[in-house]
């Protein structure tokens, strides 16, 4: 593939909800481009871009992907993104990458959650907006209908560009409006047709495209409102000028199956949406101030890593944009976030899953690069010479956490480094072992999400887990003060074992134990108190009641005696771990539970639902507060052992438009029957 510059570069991500073809879109503008010599299909599992074993098996996409294509002296990539909210990571790297949202639309189930969120995406993040209405060959599909939805939802910037004439309920035949010109398909042939008789429906279609462009420029609103007639020229200038400030949002639509209104689509991407040159960009420089990034091959180099893919047998592949400046095997850069220089071997232009050797990457492309171990997605490239950090990737959080056990004992460390590098596959995906209940743990978007974590593990790193609910990390404490004796006492030939201690323990405010001593009289030698204090701390280490951590205890060595020939240090020690043993059990040990607290965001209409779930949850609601987005937040506290599948319940009850987040609080008292019942496993679970 040749270079192009900047201003004839068009960087195009693929968003809407699942279902409704962005896959298709994408691989009916690679065939109709020439880039593939065949039209690839989900269901075959043939496609360019869903090559993943997991999307061949799921037939859904689960990350992103990129496919370059020429089209009338354009180079547009094609970043494709998943719908599905589990693999929401994949979305956020493709619009990082972008500079405009190919946001498409089911043209029989119209504007869905999906396509909310990559409307709110796409305007957060200073997007361009194009609406693809898809899959109209299909008897059930009504683009009118879901036009107008459109409009209403999302304001009068929509705006028709390609509409279909709908003859015996078939879509054959499509008018595009800023050429004022109709096309016939047949057979999988475009023919220019005689312009069909839509009545008033096509002059208020025009009329709207001729109005939204008249409030561009004002020249072009002086000529509208004169009764001039617009040129096809200067309805596409007048609507590309729209599109790149977000007054405008072309809608145009076809099937993908059959290749219908593609043709349409790739024009009106040359024509409309913006090239790589015209979105600069703002990075840091090193004292934190901001500087301004034009895309300009000739200006120093500066690149963003927007995805990562780590390969057993390949190894780690990064795929990147170049900001300014070009990417070649000569060229030195530097890692911001890390500080080090990283050697680039030789750059690639990704295909799907193939590559292509290429002399360089330049300003406003998109490339890729191998082995660049120490290179994370959302980091800077940039030369030396100047060194600036542009912004990295937001994700959304991962809360669907779940314990994994290896099917095989003695693989816990294959496990480990496998998850390792799925995360530097997906940031989304955190994994660590907690250090209380031993376990590995591993945090998704959801259910689907982390099965296929465990089908990689299995095909990609040949390593089989369980996934279980993960243990909660509970506390042990005492309600009330005991003052009680520990005495060790061991005669066995030569010299005895002879500790004796007195001592107070008592509830405390503190995360473990506070220790004190008031010994009169050296009754207890100070050189044993240190012994005293070490056989305390190894005792809290496990509570009486099922072995949990104690915490909240002050205890106050007051009394003991001691024996000058058999007293030692192993002596008191052990005599305060009887203590321990004796007294916790007379001074109302009771369990504690992690408490967190809990922010969920929700539509107002699912409020209710979302109160009366925590509610169930052993939680409570601490108040609402309105959002920023037009949603509402639910403020809240709640136990951790009840939290583990709270995202699975709000992804259900709003559809996906729910998200929450969650901070540590504190240990609270479990209530008794609760309590009883986790003492029971722990000793079933310890035989």
């Amino acid at each position: 593939m040749k270079q192009y510059e900047a201003k004839k570069i068009k960087n195009i991500a693929l968003v809407g909800h699942g279902g409704c073809g962005k896959t298709s879109v994408a691989e009916a503008m690679i065939y109709l481009a020439g880039a593939s010599d065949r039209l690839g299909k989900v269901d075959d599992g043939n496609t360019i871009l869903d090559f993943d074993p997991e999307e061949i098996k799921r037939k859904v996409s689960v990350s992103s992907a990129v496919a370059p294509i020429e089209w009338k002296n354009y180079k547009i990539n094609i970043i494709d993104t998943p719908g599905l909210f589990d693999f929401e990571s994949g979305v956020c790297e493709g619009m990082r990458a972008a500079d405009t949202a190919l946001i498409v639309v089911s043209g029989k189930d119209g504007a869905n959650v999906g396509t909310d969120k990559a409307v709110k995406m796409a305007d957060k993040t200073g997007k361009s907006k194009v609406f693809f209405v898809n899959g109209l060959c299909d008897e059930s599909a009504r683009f009118y209908r879901v036009f107008e939805t459109l409009k209403a939802k999302y304001g009068p910037s929509v705006c028709p560009v390609v509409v279909p004439f709908i003859e015996n309920g078939q879509a054959n035949c499509y008018v595009n409006i800023l050429e004022y010109k109709a096309y016939r398909y047949d057979k999988g042939k475009i023919t220019q047709v005689a312009m069909p008789d839509m009545g008033d429906r096509l002059e208020g279609l025009r009329t709207a495209i001729y109005e939204a462009v008249a409030e561009t420029d004002e020249e072009m609103f002086e000529k509208y409102f004169s009764g001039e007639e617009f040129t096809p020229e200067e309805v596409i200038v007048g609507v590309s000028q729209g599109v790149k400030d977000g007054t405008i949002t072309p809608v145009f639509c076809g099937d993908a199956q059959n290749t219908y209104g593609i043709e349409h689509l790739l024009n009106g991407i040359t024509w409309l949406v913006p090239s790589a040159d015209e979105k600069n960009e703002v990075g840091t420089d090193i004292n934190g101030d901001p500087v301004e990034l034009a895309v300009n091959v000739n200006g120093a180099t500066s690149a963003i890593v927007f995805k990562t893919v780590a390969d057993p047998f390949v190894g780690k592949l990064s795929y990147f944009k170049v900001i300014s400046g070009k990417v070649s095997a000569d060229t030195p850069l530097m890692n911001m976030r890390t500080g080090e220089m990283e050697r680039i071997n030789k750059v690639l232009i990704p295909k799907g899953k193939k590559q292509e050797d290429a002399p360089y990457i330049g300003a406003g492309d998109i490339g890729a690069v191998a082995k660049l171990n120490n290179t994370a997605t959302g980091d800077t490239l940039c030369s030396p010479t100047r060194k600036v950090t542009l912004d990295g990737i937001q994700y959304p959080v991962a809360n669907y956490k779940m314990a994994v056990l290896p099917k095989t004992k003695g693989e816990e460390d294959k496990v480990a480094q496998a998850l390792t590098k799925i995360s530097e596959e997906d940031p989304t995906i955190t994994f660590e072992t907690n250090k209380e209940t031993k376990e590995m743990t591993v945090s998704g978007l959801g259910e689907q999400h982390l099965d296929v974590v465990v089908s990689k593990l299995k095909n990609k790193f040949n390593v089989e887990v369980i996934l279980d609910a993960p243990k909660v990390a509970y506390r042990e404490t005492i309600r009330k003060s005991v003052q009680v004796q520990g005495r060790h006492k061991k005669q066995s030939g030569g010299h005895g074992q002879f500790g004796d201690v007195w001592i107070e323990f008592e509830p405390a405010d503190n995360d473990g134990l506070e220790f004190g001593e008031r010994v009169v009289g050296g009754a207890v030698p100070k050189g044993f108190f240190p012994a005293v204090e070490k056989g305390l701390r190894d005792s809290i280490k496990k509570g009486v009641l099922a072995g949990y951590p104690m915490v909240g205890l002050k205890a106050t060595l007051y009394d003991g005696s001691y024996h000058p020939v058999d007293s030692s240090e192993m002596s008191f020690k052990m005599a305060a771990a009887i203590a321990y043993k004796n007294g916790i059990p007379k001074a109302s040990p009771v369990l504690l539970e992690p408490v967190v607290s809990v922010s969920v965001c929700v539509p107002d209409s699912n409020m209710g639902d979302v109160m009366g779930e925590i509610n169930k949850r052993r939680g409570r609601v601490m108040g609402m507060n309105p959002s920023e987005s037009g949603m509402q937040v639910v403020e809240a506290e709640a136990p951790v052992a009840e939290m583990s599948d709270f995202s699975v319940y709000l992804r259900q009850v709003t559809q996906g438009r729910g998200s929450y987040t969650t901070t540590f609080a504190r240990y609270e008292m479990v209530p008794d029957n609760i309590a009883a019942k986790i003492i029971e496993e722990r000793k079933a679970d310890d035989k």
